[in-house]
This record gives structure tokens, C-alpha cells and sequence, in this order.
């Protein structure tokens, strides 16, 4: 496995439900090591800066949320089994049957979400999808007082169990926790390279916490950095696939970067899409558009800080998203590497300037 890969596969692989991201912080300062200064929000989040002396000189934000879709432990039956919270946005068709780890006092455990078995329903409950108050996680103990022995109690985090493997083009990666991990992987990637060709301008690659649970840690970085311009690095919802039509999810693996148009949470600033799309195309870097009325990233938070942010969001094209696995393309995360990189490094006091007043 190569470099890139063994990043990947580390982001991908390692815990960090919302509220419980130190896990994947500890993995960011040792993949900034050396290219940035490091400082802190008081919710959590990094902050990795890029300073430019120049005061005139915008100021970029880059974000990309390291926290993942899990589980929180509420109660504990007399039997030994976990009643559960849902820390972001999970279906419950996607849940039954699926590998969990459960983080104690005393250790990680290994689990299992179930539910009363399909042999024993009713025929009218049968027709039914199974809804997450009837759901438990099963960690194999013979009743409360176990449970409590192994270190589990109230208030203990659960994270999606799944292991990153690389599909048959060798170019399509099958993981856990893509939301948003591959953001991450992008900003660290962007910072890199501009730690060794830096632009005309401050540049903070944020990695934010609690974004699943309502883009709390955007609010708190952006609050501290105020910054003049931001890019938030996320993914979205691909397209492609059996039943989904292209003006509900136009975005495709392996098809280029996608641009936000439109999104529950932000309209983003024309001009510096605008400036995307002409950076992309100078590049060759292949572009697509996503438009998501259901959904939100960071920029929903960050865009209307102060007096307001230029922001734009940049997306990856991922299948099976909010779920134990799903599915991303390499090349679209090259490519937005990429993107992104030239456009911070083109977006000097001149460039900032024309974009406010377009």
C-alpha cells in the first residue's frame, strides 16, 4: 500500500464520533507535523495556520469537519443490553446487524445493533422498517452488572465498525467515516503543499468538531479566526446509482470535484464559484455541480459570521453516505488537492478585492 493509501486508510479507519474526536485530532497533528502552527477553539477543533506578513492579505479558512455519524449510550437494560442515542443523521434501514465499537473506561468492546428478529414479527410488523427506540447493542455480557464491570456506563461513545479496502479499479475505496475524513485528507494535502509554495495570504486549515450534530465547531473556529474568505471541504450525496435521478443527485464517483450551488444550509458567493470554475478549468481539473436540499455543511454556520464570509463549499462525491460503509473516488480527491491549492494561491489581496465587489 502506498503513502497516500496508508493516510487514507488511517483517516478512514479512526474513531471519532461527534463529541469524542481526539482520536482523529492526535492523527491530524501527526500528519501537519512541521507544516503549520497549531492552535485550538475551546470546543475542540485544530487550527493549522499559515501566516502571511503582509497585513493586507486575506485571510482563508479552510474546513473540514473530523467527526463522524455514531452512537451514545443512554441506558443499560437489567439484561445487559445498550440502549443507545444517535449523534447525527442515521436511517434506520442502514443500521440492524452492524458491527459497533463501544469505547468504556476500561477499554474498547466490540458490538452489534439489534432487534427483535424478523422470524418472530407479526406480519404488519414485518412490513415496517424498524425504528431506532426498539434497536439495541449487544455486547455480549449476561446483564447490567457486567456490563458495568467491562467499563461501560452511561454516556460512553460508540463508533461504526469497518475497515477501509480498495475496489476493483484499484481507484474506488470502500470505508467508514468518508464524511467527512476525505475533507480532512484534502485540507491536509492543500496545507502541505502550501507550506512549500505558500500564496499571497493567511491561510487556517481547520479541522472543526461536532459538525453532525449542528456545525458547532464552525461556529466557534470562525468566531476566533474571522477569516475573509472560506472553503469548506466536505462531501456530498453521489448520484449514478439504481433509482437515483440526476436532478436529485447529479454528482458522480469518479467524475471530478463537486461545486455547491445550493445547499440547505448556504447559498455560496457567486464570484468565488466563479473563480473555481475558471481556476478548474486553466487546470483541466474536471468540475461537477451539486445541488442538496436536504443537507448542510459547515458554511452554513461560517458564511454568516460577522459582518459575513465569502465562502464556497467543495464536495466529494461519495455513495452510501451516513452509513458503516461507503464509497469514494481517489480521483476525485485528487483533483480537488488540486483545485484548491491553486486557487488559495491565487487569491491575493487584487484577486480578494474584484470578489467583494462582484
Amino acid at each position: 500500500m502506498n503513502k497516500q493509501l496508508e493516510w487514507l486508510k488511517q483517516f478512514s479507519e479512526t474513531y471519532g464520533v461527534s463529541g469524542d474526536e481526539g482520536r482523529m485530532k492526535e492523527l491530524m497533528l501527526k500528519r501537519m507535523k512541521g507544516f503549520a502552527e497549531v492552535s485550538y477553539d475551546k470546543l475542540g477543533s485544530v487550527v493549522f495556520t499559515n501566516a502571511c506578513k503582509d497585513k493586507n492579505a486575506p485571510s482563508i479558512m479552510l474546513a473540514s469537519h473530523m467527526d463522524e455519524i455514531g452512537f451514545m449510550v443512554k441506558h443499560i437494560t437489567k439484561e445487559g443490553f445498550l440502549r443507545f442515542v444517535c449523534l447525527g443523521g442515521w436511517w434506520e434501514q442502514v443500521m440492524l446487524s452492524q458491527r459497533v465499537t463501544v469505547h468504556g473506561t476500561k477499554g474498547d468492546l466490540v458490538g452489534v445493533i439489534g432487534s427483535k428478529p424478523p422470524h418472530i414479527l407479526t406480519p404488519a410488523e414485518r412490513g415496517q422498517v424498524v425504528q431506532k427506540k426498539d434497536m439495541y447493542i449487544d455486547i455480549g455480557a449476561k446483564d447490567e452488572k457486567e456490563v458495568r464491570a467491562l467499563g461501560v456506563n452511561e454516556g460512553c461513545f460508540v463508533t461504526p465498525y469497518a475497515e477501509m479496502a480498495l475496489m476493483g479499479d484499484g481507484k474506488t475505496l470502500l470505508g467508514k467515516a468518508w464524511d467527512n475524513r476525505i475533507g480532512c485528507a484534502v485540507m491536509a494535502d492543500v496545507m502541505e503543499n502550501l507550506a512549500q509554495k505558500p500564496g499571497k495570504n493567511t491561510v487556517y486549515g481547520v479541522a472543526t468538531v461536532q459538525e453532525e450534530v449542528g456545525l458547532r465547531g464552525a461556529q466557534t473556529s470562525v468566531n476566533m479566526l474571522k477569516p475573509d474568505v472560506a472553503f469548506v471541504i466536505d462531501t456530498c450525496v453521489a448520484g449514478g446509482t439504481p433509482g437515483v435521478a440526476d436532478d436529485v443527485a447529479s454528482a458522480k464517483i469518479g467524475k471530478g470535484i463537486a461545486i455547491t450551488v445550493y445547499d440547505a444550509g448556504m447559498i455560496p458567493n457567486t464570484a468565488l464559484r466563479d473563480f473555481a470554475l475558471s481556476v478548474a478549468k486553466k487546470l483541466k481539473v474536471p468540475t461537477q455541480i451539486s445541488c442538496s436540499e436536504g443537507g448542510a455543511t459547515d458554511g452554513g454556520r461560517i458564511h454568516m459570521h460577522g459582518a459575513g464570509v465569502i465562502t464556497l463549499t467543495f464536495s466529494i462525491p461519495t455513495r452510501y453516505i451516513h452509513s458503516h460503509q461507503s464509497v469514494i473516488h481517489l480521483d476525485d480527491y485528487t483533483g480537488a488537492v488540486k483545485l484548491i491549492t491553486e486557487m488559495v494561491r491565487e487569491l491575493d489581496a487584487k484577486k480578494y478585492a474584484q470578489i467583494l465587489k462582484a
